[in-house]
Order: C-alpha cells, then structure tokens, then sequence
C-alpha cells in the first residue's frame, strides 16, 4: 500500500470518528480534543455535511424566522413564496433551507415571474424603510449648528460647488451654482451669518429650453424668498438633438446661480479660510498618526 493510499485510509478512518461524535452531540472544539486535531481546515473537512448540534447554536433574533421558512419549505414553498411570506431576503432563505429537498414545480413561468417581482417589490419596500431609518437618525445626530459650525460648512459647500479664481483668469467674485434646494438654502443661511445683505444677491435660473421655465422660476423664487428683482435673465441650455436628455421627470428644475454684489473681499476670506481648513485638518491627520 502506497504512503497516499495510507494517508486517504487514515483520513477516512479519522472521518468516520469525527462524524459519529458529531453525531453524538458533540461541537468542534469537543471533537478537536477528542481526536487531538488542531488544524481547523482539516476538523471542517472532517465533519463536512454534518449539521452541528442544536445546543451549539447561539440565539439569534431571526431564529423563528428561520424555524418558519424551513416549515414553509417543507410546506412545498419555493424561495419566492417564501420571501411574500416572511418579508426576508433570497439569501437568507437559501442558507437556511439549503439542506431541505427542492419542491416539485408547480406553477408556469409566467406565475413565477410574477411571484418574483411581488417578492422583490417586497424587499424594496424592506429596504427604503432601512433607507429611510438611516436618514433619519443621521440627521438627528447633527442636532444644532453653533456658529463656527455653520461657517466651516459654509466654506467647504462654496469650495466645492462656487466660482474659484485662477491665475490665468481673475475671479474674485462670489458665485455659487446648484441645482439642490437644500444646498442653496443652506448657502444663503450662510451668507446671512456672514452679514451679507440680501439686497447683493443676484439669482439666475439655468435650465434646458425644453423644460417648464416659467415653472422653474416659481420654484426658485419660493426656495430663494427673493423678490422679481432680485432674478436676472434665465439662462436657457440649447437642445442637442444627438443626445438623450435624462432630467426630463417633473421635479427637474434646473439650477440656480446666486451672485453677490461687490465680493470681491468675501471670495478672500473664503479662499483664505479654506486653505486654513485644509492645513487644520492635515495637522489633526498626522497627530493621529504619532
């Protein structure tokens, strides 16, 4: 007999040992130290396919579920019925069930198309819910704006979305572009923490030729609290008809431009004060690091 051949005797010896105390009730750390093997790949392969002990099991909060889908299953439920039924994912029901025998097929293709798509709306609607939870508690966490607060976004939101002046082209104005409601109601808190008076403020509405303009003027207008006057000419994108247009649903409002009189001095304090977040945050990143 070969030194393989005795190898694959011993391991199928030692398997058949593990599998009957396995069977006995006996965990993996009990057979490990029972049969003296202590290479975890090896144990697993020993006890491959053999369920471990209820005992071994730590309470988990989707036990009954799982307990409820092996019954379903048994019932002759597909993956799919079974997702309408307890609202849990397809993954979820396949590691608990996977051991349990297939149900015979009963339903033509068209009914199992349609059972799919109800069990996906069913998980959809499982996961906007977790999507919205999510949203609300993070913005319970921000709670209150201080000041300072306030101000250090405020420099951040411009940096990234405003008019930035270039060695090649002088630009020390104020001019912000967005196209998100929160995001200009939250640059003109700003400025009004700044103290700059609204009577400086110019608005534009940019937005495609082929969208609701007058529409859109309304929209801003009411976000803005601004008077007529405060509006410049609405800027309108031209139509390319060798592209395909994807901002065409009913809430597309284009964007809006706010332009501050005179700023000339304000885009130095920001453009100063950006480069001083900058330097404060690289200097907390390495004080970490020490």
């Amino acid at each position: 007999m070969t030194p393989e051949t005795n190898r694959y005797a011993d391991f199928e010896t030692l398997r058949e040992r593990a599998i009957a105390l396995r069977r006995e009730g006996l965990s993996l750390r009990q057979i490990r130290d029972r049969l003296q093997v202590h290479n975890n790949d090896l144990l697993n392969r020993l006890v491959k396919g053999e369920p471990p002990p209820d005992w071994t099991r730590r309470p988990n909060a989707k036990d009954d579920l799982r307990a409820r889908a092996r019954e379903l299953r048994l019932q002759g439920m597909t993956y799919d019925q079974i997702q309408v039924e307890l609202g849990c994912s397809k993954s979820s029901i396949s590691l608990w069930v996977r051991d349990l025998p297939k149900p015979e097929q009963k339903r033509t293709r068209e009914e199992a198309s349609a059972i799919a798509r109800k069990g996906w709306e069913a998980t959809m609607r499982i996961r906007d819910e977790e999507r919205r939870r999510a949203k609300e508690a993070a913005a319970r966490e921000v709670g209150a704006l201080s000041e300072r607060e306030l101000f250090l976004v405020g420099v951040a939101l411009y940096w990234a979305e405003g008019t930035k002046d270039k060695s090649y082209a002088r630009r020390e104005r104020v001019t912000f572009v967005n196209s998100d409601p929160g995001m200009i109601q939250t640059f003109i808190a700003w400025l009004d923490l700044l103290g700059v008076d609204r009577e400086r403020h110019v608005y534009h509405v940019m937005i495609h030729e082929s969208a609701d303009v007058a529409a859109a003027e309304r929209y801003w207008a009411g976000i803005t609290s601004a008077a007529p006057d405060r509006f410049g000419k609405t800027a309108l994108k031209r139509h390319n008809p060798r592209t395909s247009r994807k901002n065409v649903a009913d809430d597309y409002r284009g964007c809006l431009a706010i332009r501050v009189r005179g700023s000339a001095d304000l885009y130095r304090r920001i453009e100063g004060a950006w480069c001083g977040i900058v330097g404060a945050a690289s200097a907390t990143v390495r004080g970490n690091r020490t």
